[in-house]
């Protein structure tokens, strides 16, 4: 049966999707504030763009295992009632003139604690929700909605700043938060109550989850990969706003634009995922995908004003593609290997590893922005998002077709044997 029939995971959808647009209108709109209400530096933008990711590094562990002790959606429907409330706190500073940049990054520092929560829990939820041999279209159709807001949000968020005013335009993410906790609460479902060990305790529990990270080899290099592009990613991410605004000389639309060809990219990859899985296989597609990461990331630093703005488009645009292909293959590969009592715990050690990189790799585009500029910073970023993709090229993936199945509650099971060519 089609998920689309599916009421729950449809509820869970809308409230992602429409999480998802809260948060990319806010990637674009906060920046822009910092940069031209605020006057950032490339340090200071480096600073708040770690803000919004820290949480990962700092309590990305010890959250996979509190997961696993609750239930999901009720953990979730938390996190966006307190994002609400601190996102909406910021539009009212500056309607009362008192907002500054040391508010902003509390805020994303803060809010960055509910997202883990609620990505480690949306993602342990899903196979609460579906049956395993419906993962890979649910992580599809969510991966879907994450890359047309990807296209429409940050589009969406230039064209607010431009007609109502950069601050004024925040209002739409905490909006974006509350509506999404209106469609959780609307799911029937009733989630089983955590299974409840004597005398656990959390330090075992983490162990337990890096454990199965790190002893099955395939997973590994996964984590491997994610925390390298990661780290890279996120260097680029803290540079592109002041490069796009400065370097190019685009105005708050246009750079919203700019930006939406990234989403346009997802949601082709994402529109497109299942015919490339079933054409190569998922556990191939997974270091395929990977390869094209590179190439396509080394043409935003040869973007220029004006006609030369489209090798900027062209290299947002094949990103976008190759990384929904990877994302959507991956967290597949790994909810479906993984037993559900590791779930949270998984989850939250692949985010601890692969997003704890993030604040580093952000403070460290702030440095180099300084240093060496923003276009060199774009270049080191492009070289190490190509050098990414050899964790996953040198691993048992290569000699894998499609991804391995295990059956829910049973033991951890051992790395999966490589299958033939």
């Amino acid at each position: 049966m089609s998920l689309l029939r599916h009421r729950d995971f449809r509820l869970l959808w809308a409230s992602d999707t429409i999480s998802q647009f809260g948060s990319f209108v806010g990637q674009t709109v906060l920046p822009l504030l910092a940069v031209t209400v605020l006057a950032a530096t490339p340090f200071q933008m480096g600073v708040l763009t770690a803000a919004e990711t820290a949480a990962f590094l700092l309590i990305g562990l010890p959250a996979g295992a509190w997961v696993d002790r609750m239930r999901r959606r009720q953990l979730m429907l938390r996190a966006d009632v307190v994002r609400a409330v601190l996102m909406l706190s910021i539009p009212v500073s500056w309607w009362l003139g008192v907002l500054s940049l040391t508010q902003m990054v509390i805020v994303a520092l803060f809010v960055g604690v509910c997202t883990v929560f609620f990505d480690v829990s949306y993602q342990s939820y899903l196979p609460t929700l579906v049956s395993r041999d419906q993962l890979l279209e649910g992580n599809a159709k969510l991966q879907a909605s994450q890359s047309v807001a990807q296209v429409s949000g940050p589009a969406l968020g230039g064209g607010l700043a431009q007609l109502t005013g950069v601050a004024n335009a925040t209002s739409s993410i905490g909006l974006g938060f509350v509506v999404s906790a209106l469609f959780l609460l609307r799911i029937k479902k009733i989630e089983p109550r955590p299974e409840r060990v004597a005398d656990r305790r959390l330090r075992t529990e983490i162990a337990e989850g890096l454990r199965f990270v790190v002893g099955n080899k395939s997973i590994r290099a996964i984590a491997l990969c994610g925390t390298t592009a990661g780290f890279f990613l996120m260097m680029e991410t803290a540079s592109s706003v002041l490069f796009l605004a400065r370097d190019l000389g685009l105005t708050n639309a246009q750079i919203g634009l700019v930006i939406a060809a990234s989403g346009v990219g997802g949601a082709l990859g994402a529109a497109t995922a299942n015919r490339l899985y079933r054409r190569i296989g998922t556990a191939r597609a997974i270091w395929v995908a990977m390869l094209f990461v590179g190439p396509f990331e080394a043409l935003i630093p040869l973007a220029q004003p004006g006609w030369l703005v489209v090798l900027g488009v062209l290299g947002l645009l094949g990103t976008g593609y190759a990384v929904i292909v990877y994302n959507v293959a991956q967290v597949s590969f790994r909810q479906s290997i993984c037993p559900d009592r590791l779930l949270g715990r998984m989850n939250a050690s692949m985010r601890f590893l692969m997003w704890g990189a993030f604040p580093l790799g952000s403070l460290t585009g702030g440095a180099l922005g300084e240093l060496i500029g923003v276009r060199g910073t774009l270049w080191v970023a492009a070289a190490g998002m190509s050098l990414a993709a050899l964790w996953v090229v040198f691993s048992p993936l290569r000699t894998m077709i499609n991804t391995p199945t295990t059956t829910p509650g049973q033991a951890d099971p051992a790395p999966p044997e490589p299958r033939a060519r």
